[in-house]
């Protein structure tokens, strides 16, 4: 079942490109997060979505909310993307065991070994107030959906 708008978001620690391990739960008590579930790293939609990001990353910023990507991908593979990338971001690995926060956050897509696009803004408090989530992996979430979202916080 996918994490629903009010729910409690799942904690997890995953490693980070960022440096060390990342907890989602010692992220979300500095600043709103936005979770940005994408299938694979080097992928033309997905490097398309976090490039978009990337590129508007002040929207993120000027709502003090942190961006943090997550995919199946290795450690390796994501540090590799974000360096190419400049991804001023932090990217987490869900690799190992495979997908297993995806699965917990309902985006995880069995036979493909991938999670879906999910995308799950969280508040201060670790409350889901917004959430984007397709199991259509060539459907990209659009800047707007964020824009907005991000606007609810201040409601």
């Amino acid at each position: 079942m996918t994490i629903q708008v009010g729910d409690t978001a799942p904690d997890f620690t995953l490693g980070s490109t960022g440096g060390g391990q990342l907890t989602l739960s010692d992220a979300w008590r500095e600043q709103p997060v936005v979770l940005v579930f994408f299938p694979l790293a080097f992928s033309g939609r997905c490097q398309g979505e976090l490039c978009e990001i990337r590129d508007n990353i002040a929207v993120f910023e000027d709502a003090g909310v942190r961006v943090i990507g997550i995919s199946v991908d290795s450690g390796f593979a994501q540090a590799a993307w974000a360096e190419q990338q400049d991804y001023t971001f932090d990217l987490v690995s869900d690799f190992w065991p495979h997908g297993a926060v995806a699965q917990e956050y309902g985006v995880f897509i069995p036979e493909r070994g991938v999670a879906g696009r999910g995308s799950f803004l969280i508040d201060t408090n670790g409350v889901v107030r917004w959430s984007v989530v397709t199991d259509d992996t060539t459907v990209v979430r659009p800047l707007d959906g964020y824009r907005d979202a991000l606007e609810s916080l201040v409601d």
